[in-house]
This record gives structure tokens, sequence and C-alpha cells, in this order.
């Protein structure tokens, strides 16, 4: 199994789980993750909060002198 039919697998699966119904047949896996992410509301991205870092862990810039 190549690399675009893991990709068309992967998808197909994530459009089952989504839609609960078949993907379209003219679609292939990249097709069927850009009209997935389209429906996918906004939302907003914080790179440093996350349950696998501890505060720690995190180094911000320094400002510079």
């Amino acid at each position: 199994m190549g690399r675009e039919d893991r990709i068309y697998e992967e998808a197909a699966a994530l459009w089952r789980a989504l839609y609960g119904e078949p993907p379209p047949i003219t679609a292939d896996g990249g097709t069927m993750l850009d009209i997935i992410m389209r429906t996918l509301p906004e939302a907003g991205y914080e790179r440093l909060r996350t349950p696998h870092l501890r505060p720690t862990d995190v180094v911000m810039p320094r400002p510079s002198a």
C-alpha cells in the first residue's frame, strides 16, 4: 500500500466517523481532507499549552539587550 492509498484510507475512515456515510466516490484522500477541514470551526491554537509539556520545559525567548 502506497502513501496515497494510506492517505485515502485514513481520510475515508475520518469521513465515515464524522458524517456517518461513505465518502464521495470521486474524491481522493487530499480532497476529502480539504472538505473536512473547511467544515471545521475555527479554533484558537496555543502551542505552549499542552498537557505533554511542563512549564519548566518551555523556554521563552530572551529580550534582546
